[in-house]
């Protein structure tokens, strides 16, 4: 899908438009440093509103040679995930998770607001996922290892306590979009469980058999404690036999055995 900001003819976007940014967060620079006592980790501010501003301001340029309405009600809208890198930053400071479980309604109701406001100029399906496994990232497994066993899931190793905390923020999630179905009755309001789908990847030895480890980096217990591209840094033969990249960046492989358990298998809600 092309980025919003590479073209501005709408033969450049008749296959959709993607408004996402790397490392963007769910709040703006203001509400973050609000809800979470911190200043954001940078200043450009990328966030979910922001996204959604940019995607008003290029609607007409989309639509051009057909109506707003035809062009939002026969669209297919994918809302996130986002919210992990206020998480992820957070656990970075040593916060606690009962002080960032405060920042989940916050995280969450921006989120909402963005399927609200897209479902008010007329959008009829979107996809909201929830967030990813990231206690099974490489990078973050790395950042965040621990002498404890007790603290590594027994089935597949990952950090309990980075993915119990993603369930909390995807449980309050789905909360979210019950109150979003019941005011939107005529949209089709659907929840993909990134997390679920990924999770099933690391059981599946036959083919990922080096779950943990990204293909990019090295060295280390997970090859994560070099960042992919830097000196010294290597790349795997066989990146279809793993499930992370760069060790927060998923693999092709990876990424197509979770679109095919949200589009065909049981991590859609409701099934798509």
């Amino acid at each position: 899908m092309p980025p919003s900001m590479g073209g501005n003819t709408p033969e450049y976007f008749q296959n959709g438009a993607s408004f996402a940014v790397a490392a963007a967060r769910a709040l703006n620079n203001s509400a973050y440093k609000t809800v979470t006592g911190m200043d954001p980790p940078d200043q450009n501010d990328f966030s979910l509103g922001t996204q959604l501003r940019s995607f008003k301001d290029l609607l007409p340029t989309i639509s051009q040679g057909s109506s707003v309405d035809c062009v939002m009600s026969s669209s297919l809208f994918i809302v996130g995930e986002i919210g992990g890198v206020e998480y992820l930053f957070g656990f970075s400071k040593n916060k606690s998770v009962d002080e960032m479980k405060s920042w989940v309604p916050y995280i969450v109701a921006a989120i909402s607001s963005a399927v609200n406001d897209l479902i008010n100029l007329g959008a009829t399906t979107l996809i909201v996922p929830g967030n990813y496994a990231v206690g099974c990232a490489p990078g973050y497994m790395t950042i965040f290892q621990s002498d404890n066993p007790a603290d590594y899931d027994i089935l597949t190793g990952c950090l309990k306590r980075l993915n119990k905390f993603t369930v909390y923020h995807n449980t309050m999630l789905m909360k979210e979009l019950v109150k979003l179905r019941l005011l939107h009755p005529l949209a089709n309001i659907i929840y993909a469980d990134y997390y679920g789908a990924q999770s099933q990847l690391y059981l599946n030895k036959l083919d990922f058999p080096a779950p943990l480890y990204a293909c990019c980096g090295g060295p280390g217990p997970y090859n994560s404690s070099l960042q992919c591209g830097v000196q010294g840094s290597q790349t795997c033969p066989n990146p279809e036999n793993y499930i992370s990249w760069d060790g927060g960046h998923l693999t092709e492989a990876a990424n197509n055995a979770i679109a095919n358990g949200i589009l065909y298998g049981p991590f859609a809600f409701p099934p798509l």
